[in-house]
């Protein structure tokens, strides 16, 4: 396809978009602050439009034109700069997977307050349209309806491939069907992550799953029972599946080595707003009083992600830089803190609060240039409250601005420690023990180079840390998986000095 028909086409996808939302030409082009002209020769094909341009139309159409583009994109990063200021920590991606599903239980309206705007929520969001389920964005919220019928037959496959967190569809339909298929889950590679603990948590409910070449085959006795569950591992998403479950069905159910991590504690809350008894929140052994149905209107701020907020520590510390990170949600941050204290950072709390669910508890943080030492001991994730999984590839990036040797124990994945190693081709000292744990020896100075997202969320966050603190020009490539978890990060970070740029191939 040539230029000239490309950008008729991308016109025509406006067009069809601005007419869908109602809108004249002349409104789009007032909301992005240009004239009905410029906005007729965009939907023509007979205007170049700059990628800023492209995302201030997909901003007033609440639709990623960008996305909707087969082209990669990719991150040019100036390293080496200071970064100053105050960032504001955003809502979780995780606990907003897990809302989004756990509205399916509601026969009202659910409000879901400060929605993050991430291609995962995206994939999400595609699904339950594509089902028949009526999803709006309202500025920052989402607004959730879902029909007295659901149409699984016409299910969106590509979108629901892309995300792991569709198998958190299992808890909620399983109140819809006696029988479904949902196709089979995907999102990050990080080796054998098994499913095995949903099932035994489920089959306790009345529950049989059927794993099949690219589908789950979903199957219930006509009346499920409550239970006394001990989940197969305390995971976070058949921690929330089984709550889902239980919601639904009349009577006490208890969960026991359950995750008390921060995304299950925002959908215990949201399942008290839509009247079932949850208690134990916070702790590895919950008990559910489940109901006969829901039909409320329900509305819920979403908690603030910890992994946002590790994002900016580490990126502080390895540009060495003075940095306010605004709504920190301590309680699941608290040990990764400790630890980076013991290492030498430098910080202060400004001020404790509850966020805007009620629940969570929010700290402003000042971090300082700091010199830092290496542990004696390995760093390893465990179970709320120790550090948390997302956190634990945080410190591989740090740990190259330490001195001394550090051992990162990454036990849950065989794959992930694999991928820390892609820190070396920035100029990282690491030697890789065996899949799940990697040395590394510090402090290095890191340089530029071009790399490709390794296929794994955390470990293409910490690359581009890397970058960030590198001397001269990086390029980090197809940031798919960054934009997964990560809302407006490039102008997140050029608001406090840094220099990235977003490059999109068409």
């Amino acid at each position: 396809m040539s230029y000239k028909e490309k950008l008729g086409e991308l016109g025509a996808l406006i067009e069809r978009l601005r007419e869908k939302k109602g809108l004249t030409q002349l409104d789009l082009a007032k909301k992005i602050k240009t004239s009905q002209s410029a906005i007729a020769r965009i939907e023509s094909g007979d205007q170049n439009v700059t990628t800023e341009t492209i995302s201030k139309i997909g901003k007033a159409l609440e639709a990623d034109l960008l996305y909707l583009s087969k082209g990669r994109i990719n991150f040019q990063i100036e390293g080496g700069r200071k970064l100053s200021g105050t960032i504001k920590v955003k809502t979780s991606k995780n606990a907003a997977l897990g809302l989004l599903c756990a509205s399916l239980l509601n026969d009202g309206k659910t409000i879901l307050k400060d929605m993050p705007r991430i291609e995962e929520v995206y994939r999400i969001i595609e699904v339950l349209l594509s089902i028949g389920v009526s999803v709006k964005w309202v500025e920052g919220d989402v607004e959730v309806v879902v029909p007295k019928k659901l149409n699984l037959a016409s299910i969106d496959m590509e979108a629901a491939m892309k995300t792991r967190g569709i198998i958190m569809f299992i808890g909620p339909l399983l109140h819809k069907f006696e029988q479904f298929e949902l196709p089979r889950a995907s999102g990050c590679h990080l080796g054998a992550r098994t499913v095995r603990p949903h099932f035994f948590a489920l089959e306790k409910f009345g529950v049989s799953i059927e794993t099949l070449p690219g589908k789950y085959v979903i199957s219930r006795k006509k009346k499920l029972q409550p239970a006394d569950v001990v989940l197969y591992e305390a995971g976070d998403t058949v921690t929330e599946n089984a709550l889902m479950a239980a919601a639904l069905i009349p009577g006490k159910t208890v969960l026991r080595f359950a995750s008390a991590n921060y995304q299950v504690q925002d959908v215990c809350l949201f399942l008290q707003k839509l009247g079932v008894g949850v208690s134990g929140i916070g702790t590895s052994t919950m008990t559910i009083e489940g109901v006969s149905s829901i039909e409320v209107e329900a509305s819920h701020y979403l908690g603030e992600d910890p992994t946002d907020a590790m994002f900016f520590i580490a990126a502080a510390i390895v540009t060495e830089s003075t940095l306010t990170i605004a709504g920190a949600p301590i309680d699941f941050l608290s040990l990764e803190l400790l630890k980076l204290e013991k290492m030498g950072l430098k910080y202060e709390t400004l001020k404790s609060y509850k966020g805007k669910n009620g629940h969570i508890n929010l700290v402003d943080l000042k971090l300082y240039p700091s010199k830092l030492t290496a542990l004696e001991d390995k760093i390893h994730a465990l179970p709320y409250p120790g550090i948390n999984m997302d956190n634990l590839p945080f410190f591989a990036v740090i740990a190259t601005q330490a001195t001394g040797q550090t051992l990162i124990h990454d036990w849950v994945y065989e794959k992930r420690a694999i991928y820390f190693t892609e820190l070396d081709r920035l100029g990282a000292n690491t030697v890789l023990a065996d899949p799940h744990r990697i040395y590394i020896t510090g402090p290095t100075a890191l340089s530029a180079n071009d790399l490709v997202c390794p296929p794994a969320l955390r470990p293409s966050t910490i690359i581009m840390i890397g970058m960030l603190a590198a001397k001269g020009t990086s390029i980090l490539r197809n940031v798919y998986n960054i934009q997964r978890g990560y809302d407006d990060l490039a102008n997140r970070l050029n608001r406090l000095g840094g220099k990235v740029e977003v490059l999109r191939e068409f």
